[in-house]
């Protein structure tokens, strides 16, 4: 072994020639440099634990360099004083990267999704937010989500801005923020980088959608919709989607065992509610006609409105939109969600009825948790006569 007086000096370990067999160069206070045959320089540092003696292997010269070594020294004897092995400090370190590594956005992300599913998160809900996480997946959905950084998530909501999708950009960082929270709480991540960009995307202008509120634009509708030559469900759907105020994905979600055709009640369970709240809708003649009929065509499934493709999932999200194009209705001019704003706007302007009961109708939460409190249970009564008058009102105006 050549042992030097001095410590190690960087022109000393580059003039370091190997010969035909390993030999040692020592730094100070156990650090050594191996110089290989191979013409290698490798890092050892010499220890003892528990009355014997150890390496630890600290990597090869140059890419870790002298000041690097002698910091991996340093670390390594104040492992020591604290009692800890340096090689096995080393060894769980290694097991921790390769743990996290192994924890990729796309993993967590599964697992924020399907724990969404256990806390019995709406079908539409579930469905948006898989869409929006499959989207980030393609960015970087293999990338450990320790790595993953704020500007790489820019980039991606970026792209969706780009396209003019303002709105999706702001809820794709909404969604991805999610899983990076339920990675933070699960150990996994430190931080939400989301967090550092809620300022950086272009705010979209609030849209309300199309509705049609003069009575007598939509009493054509309605003769529009009696008259569509497409699916007959789609027909029903329309009609009931008018006559009941409801949202179109609790419509096309509604399964046969929340109907009561006896008492007349729709029973929308929490699950499938914006709100989350259980909501009970009465059913006027109107609508416990098209009931039957619906029955009459489909007695198989569960789903009031399934796919055409298969009765296991309902209908399609786009198909009631889409049959209004059909009749020849643009995007500007009404959407299936516009009906519930003809209903709020026609029967608040009938004066006939109290607002809080059109709102209830609505499953509008009220803010207030008092006022929600108290008003809970009320206004069931006027709600049933408030759908019977509704559905003579389109019929009304529908033959006017």
């Amino acid at each position: 072994m050549r042992t030097p007086n001095m410590p190690l000096s960087d022109i000393k370990l580059r003039n370091l020639k190997s010969g035909d067999k390993p030999y040692k160069v020592s730094d100070f206070e156990g650090l050594f440099v191996l110089a290989k045959v191979s013409g290698a320089k490798s890092w050892r540092f010499k220890y003892r634990i528990d009355g014997k003696e150890r390496l630890l292997v600290i990597g090869d010269y140059p890419a870790v360099s002298l000041a690097k070594a002698r910091q991996s020294r340093d670390l390594a004897k104040a492992q020591l004083a604290d009692g800890i092995d340096p090689n096995e400090a080393k060894q769980e370190d290694r097991r921790v990267r390769l743990e996290v590594k192994g924890q990729t956005f796309e993993r967590i992300a599964s697992a924020f999704l399907a724990k969404q599913r256990k806390e019995g998160k709406s079908a539409a809900t579930l469905s948006k937010t898989e869409y929006h996480l499959k989207l980030a997946n393609q960015d970087f959905g293999r990338k450990p989500i320790a790595e993953i950084t704020a500007p790489m998530i820019l980039k991606t909501l970026r792209k969706v801005e780009a396209k003019g999708n303002y709105e999706t950009a702001h809820r794709l960082r909404a969604r991805i923020g999610s899983a990076f929270r339920y990675a933070v709480a699960s150990g996994i991540a430190e931080t939400d980088p989301t967090y550092a960009l809620r300022d950086a995307l272009i705010r979209p202008t609030r849209v309300h959608r199309a509705a049609i509120i003069e009575p007598k634009a939509l009493g054509r509708l309605m003769v529009e919709i009696d008259g569509f030559e497409g699916q007959a469900t789609t027909r029903i759907a329309l009609k009931l989607l008018a006559l009941l105020a409801q949202r179109p994905g609790e419509l096309r979600h509604a399964k046969w065992e929340e109907f009561d055709l006896i008492e007349r009640v729709w029973a929308i369970p929490a699950a499938k509610m914006k709100m989350r709240r259980d909501h009970n809708v009465p059913l006027p003649d109107q609508a416990l006609k098209l009931l039957q009929q619906l029955l009459a065509m489909n007695n198989q499934g569960e789903y009031l409105f399934p796919s055409l493709r298969t009765w296991t999932r309902p209908m399609s999200e786009n198909t009631l939109n889409a049959a209004l194009r059909r009749m020849g209705y643009s995007g500007d001019e009404m959407t299936a969600h516009g009906f519930r704003a003809s209903f709020s706007t026609l029967a608040n302007e009938s004066g006939l009825w109290n607002p809080d009961a059109i709102e209830r109708a609505l499953a509008h939460v009220e803010k207030n948790e008092v006022r929600r409190a108290y008003a809970r249970g009320e206004h069931w009564e006027e709600r049933v006569r408030l759908a019977h008058w509704w559905a003579g009102f389109l019929e009304e105006i529908s033959t006017a």
